[in-house]
């Protein structure tokens, strides 16, 4: 060995004590250990006994160092002191801003509750956000999901009781074909990278179908690079070729899909195209057994898919034969859909002939008998081995809704949903849409709203209109124009609210959603809404509540500002109520803790929430005396019970008998038992119960055991979805609640209630052939939120974005490396840097969501490449459709459940000079920050 070689210490001490967490990083909330060292976080690892990610921890996770560092840290409460927007605040006291917030919010609770507009971001705690908006009388309460992924989950739920990420996963052990559908790297990062991880061990197949081939799609095997907008017409068209092949499982469609109920189709019933039902509501099918018709939960039923009904000279069929007429029907051939997906037809039948092979030859048998709700017995369980996962990129259009139903009837008439080898749901889900609450705009001044904001709605009845056709929401969600919005539409409250449509707001109150920036469509046409005044010199929003961690764009546009802290110094509820840590085999939830105190006078908003409750008296938030129920966050999540026995953890509750699991009472010790095992609970699922979860009475009697259900809740899935078929009967001209005229014709086109395919609603309001390029922009693996690029690690990631554009239209432009276009839609015009990416649909344009900053925010600099070269598309996106003619500007969202239709976007492209300052266009203004500028090099380094 050389000599003079330095002495290295092989073995440091990391830390002097470890502290068991939840990562707040992205949604997958992993279990992370943070190493402590002289009172400070010195490093963040994975905690391996953690169900999410067992051990694993990505950059994001590793870098949640520096958000609790961050120069962009808001310090204190502030007040508005210059004008809106001109980021202009003083520093004042929590009293202060609590009694400013009470003197505002407290007149309208007792007169008009509808005036106040609350909307969350990507907070982790509706559950208690919706109680506390609930509480306040107000019907304008909802989060993001309304721009994110609603049409994911609400098609998922009405059509199998759950959906993918959060509801449910691929049974990785056992999978032999995987599916991906329009996967950005944030979504599932950890799980999905691990299951994927699992499958290519095994040899297991992955395909990707995507417009852009990156992140997961890059390790996939084969990779469909679909126009975007088109997934639901290749999915279809893989449905056609099975049903010609008769490669369905016929079994598993009778017995647990509604592919067996009948249906009535008497054209001259107000009934027509609903269901048959005795007399207690129950659909019926026919029994193989007599031939006769009978309830499809009947005692040892045997529902046929081949028989009729014969009943005053009309014959009524199973739904299955309604399904054989739509995806037999010709325009679904693979040599139709070709040239609009972009996929040629011989790809897409050898796609269909791979499915079919690997879910019938290669089925999986598991030796495990099960009971199912029918009372048969059945002594295997047997399995399809194909799964498949999918997330915004095939949601996030106007044709969103229906796309997603038919990825989920392609997985069911496979056999291929909680059966082994499939797609297997995360306890407390499965859930059917009919045991969902429905939703509630009932406004009692001086008192609550009279039920939850968000549901489920069955048809016409539950929409929320006044008795005039109005909307109850501001938001519109629930009307006929986005009937089955279940997570509300947020990016509609400001021009809404703005416009006084359907009526003027008071306040407008927001946590963590940065809606004067890459939170919303039309972002110039936003800030001008929220700075905005009337003939007297008034704001159209009179008040803007704000909070968040950090000094976002938003946080300028707002007049109070309530400062959260980061996630490594509050309490956070990962809740069964919410949005749980769920794996398919076991029910899990968690907590975060304060691992470091605050070093500035700020606290986190949910205990904020338990105080400005009490002083405004909200139901729920006090108690007899009128004195605060909860003292902070951590006392509501240890005290609160939601029904008897529930609370917003399941883990280490009371019972008669000392500590229980599930339901109980509340148990002071509970958060510090928490703490003590790492931060979260776990509990396995019978072996019994671990498949069929729906139709499985073992499964339905431990989920009632566990708090899930009051009663067992077996249910059909349902590729027929009624409520679909109820609001076309109304616009068909039968029952009491009518859509209006202009929308009549809409919601016959596409309220289908088997899964259809229309193009996106704003092709036929765009000259096409002008702009004839689709842009899309999609979130990286290294980001969250806006989070990620305000943070000083993973800013080394992704400075910068430039607009990727394709071969044939790079070289149809003459693009050489470091050249800028300027990139035009019917809303806007950005110039901005571009680079060639071969693995892109030939049509389609897409960059980075979220990297571009506007000057001033997020304490960065002036120069830096987020707020030079950095862009967003959202500057070419409208919140609204261009005119019909009809002088009505239509909603750019799904017309069932409103989902922003961020990914139907078209644009022309076109070469233009480099700009002198390599600044992409358009250029804003710097804005003034409370927190001023960071510095050059925030340097990070605890203990020795």
């Amino acid at each position: 060995m050389p000599k003079d070689q330095p002495i290295l210490d092989t073995s440091p001490k990391v830390s002097d004590e470890v502290r068991k967490t939840t990562c707040y990083m992205c949604a997958c909330r992993c279990g992370i250990d943070v190493h402590m060292k002289d009172g400070k976080v010195a490093y963040i690892e994975g905690n391996r006994d953690h169900p999410v990610n067992q051990g694993v921890l990505c950059a994001k996770g590793s870098a949640g160092i520096m958000q609790v560092n961050a120069p962009s840290r808001l310090k204190a409460p502030l007040k508005r002191v210059g004008p809106r927007g001109s980021g202009e605040f003083e520093e004042i006291s929590w009293d202060e801003a609590l009694q400013i917030a009470t003197d505002w919010l407290a007149p309208l609770r007792e007169k008009h509750p509808e005036k106040l507009a609350f909307f969350t971001g990507r907070d982790q705690s509706q559950s208690f956000t919706s109680l506390w908006a609930q509480g306040f009388g107000t019907p304008n309460y909802a989060a993001h999901g309304g721009f994110c992924s609603v049409n994911m989950a609400a098609a998922g739920i009405y059509t199998m009781g759950g959906a993918f990420w959060e509801f449910g996963q691929p049974d990785w052990d056992h999978t032999k074909l995987f599916l991906l559908f329009g996967v950005a790297e944030d979504h599932d990062s950890n799980p999905i990278k691990m299951g994927i991880g699992k499958i290519k061990e095994r040899g297991a197949r992955m395909i990707g179908v995507n417009p852009v081939r990156s992140g997961y799609n890059a390790v996939a095997d084969d990779w469909f690079g679909i126009t975007p907008g088109t997934d639901g017409l290749l999915i279809m068209a893989l449905i056609h070729e099975l049903f010609r092949a008769g490669k369905l499982d016929l079994d598993y469609l009778a017995r647990f899909t509604n592919a067996s109920c009948i249906v009535n189709e008497d054209p001259k019933s107000d009934q027509n195209g609903l269901l048959l039902r005795d007399d207690d509501g129950q659909p019926l099918v026919i029994d193989k057994r007599t031939g006769q018709l009978a309830p499809w939960n009947g005692e040892g039923v045997e529902p046929d898919l081949r028989a009729t009904h014969r009943a005053a000279d009309l014959t009524h069929r199973p739904v299955f034969h309604l399904m054989a007429d739509r995806f037999l029907d010709p325009q679904y051939a693979p040599d139709a859909v070709a040239d609009c997906t972009g996929i040629p037809a011989t790809r897409i039948k050898r796609l269909a002939a791979d499915l079919a092979r690997v879910a019938f030859d290669e089925e999986i048998v598991i030796d495990r008998p099960w009971t199912d709700f029918r009372g048969k017995r059945h002594d295997k369980m047997i399995g399809r081995p194909v799964s498949m996962h999918a997330m915004r990129g095939i949601s996030a259009h106007s044709n969103g809704f229906q796309t997603c139903r038919a990825l989920h009837t392609l997985q069911i008439i496979l056999g291929a949903v909680e059966t082994p080898g499939g797609m297997r749901f995360k306890p407390p889900y499965p859930k059917p849409a009919h045991a969902h609450p429905k939703p509630h705009g009932g406004v009692t001044p001086g008192g609550p709203l009279n039920g939850p904001h968000l549901g489920f709605a069955q048809g016409p009845e539950d929409l929320l209109l006044h008795g005039d056709g109005s909307a109850i929401r501001i938001d519109k969600a629930f009307t006929w124009d986005n009937p089955f919005s279940a997570h509300g539409m947020m990016h509609m409250v400001i021009s809404n609210a703005h416009a006084g449509d359907p009526y003027k707001i008071d306040t407008l109150f927001m946590y963590m959603a940065n809606m004067a920036w890459n939170s919303s469509m039309n972002t110039k046409a936003v800030m001008d809404m929220l700075t905005d005044t009337d003939e007297a010199g008034d704001y159209k929003i009179p008040r803007i509540i704000y909070s968040d961690a950090y000094s976002s764009e938003m946080v300028a546009f707002a007049d109070l500002i309530l400062p959260d802290t980061t996630y490594l110094e509050r309490y956070d509820c990962i809740s069964l109520l919410d949005r749980p840590i769920c794996e398919a085999d076991a029910v899990a939830d968690a907590i975060r803790w304060p691992v470091v105190e605050p070093d500035r006078d700020v606290r986190g908003f949910q205990s904020v929430l338990c105080d400005l409750g009490a002083r405004l008296g909200l139901p729920g938030f006090v108690n007899e005396d009128g004195s605060q129920k909860f003292e902070d966050y951590a006392d509501y999540i240890t005290n609160h019970i939601r029904r008897p026995g529930i609370g917003p953890l399941a883990g280490w509750r009371m019972g008669e008998d000392g500590i229980q699991h599930g339901r109980g009472a509340p148990n002071e010790g509970q958060l510090d038992t928490y703490i003590a095992n790492g931060g979260f609970w776990m509990s396995h699922v019978p072996d019994e119960a671990a498949y069929y979860k729906p139709f499985n009475r073992a499964y339905q009697d431990w989920a009632v055991k566990m708090g899930f259900y009051d009663s067992p809740q077996p249910y059909l899935f349902t590729p027929y979805v009624e409520p679909l078929r109820r609001l076309q009967l109304a616009a068909e001209g039968h029952g009491r609640v009518q859509p209006p005229e202009h929308l009549r014709q809409q919601v016959q086109d596409t309220m289908d209630p088997l899964p259809i395919w229309y193009a996106p609603l704003s092709d036929s309001l765009t000259d096409t052939e002008t702009y004839d390029v689709h842009a899309l922009s999609q979130r990286p693996m290294a980001m969250y939120h806006s989070w990620g690029t305000q943070n000083a690690w993973l800013r080394q990631i992704h400075g910068r974005n430039p607009l990727y554009v394709p071969t044939k239209i790079w070289e149809k432009h003459g693009f050489r490396e470091g050249d800028w276009a300027r990139v035009t839609s019917p809303a806007g015009e950005i110039t901005v840097p571009v680079a060639l990416m071969a693995a892109l649909n030939d049509h389609t344009v897409w960059t980075w969501n979220a990297i571009g900053k506007r000057k001033g925010a997020w304490a960065l600099d002036n120069d830096v490449a987020e707020a030079k070269p950095g862009f967003l598309l959202n500057h070419l996106i409208h919140e609204l459709l261009p005119e019909k003619g009809d002088g009505m500007r239509w909603s750019n969202s799904d017309p069932i459940t409103g989902q922003a239709a961020w990914f139907d976007l078209r644009v022309k492209i076109e070469k233009t000079d480099p700009p002198a300052d390599t600044q992409s266009k358009p250029d804003f203004a710097p804005q003034a920050s409370p927190v001023g500028k960071g510095p050059d090099v925030l340097a990070w380094k605890v203990g020795k």
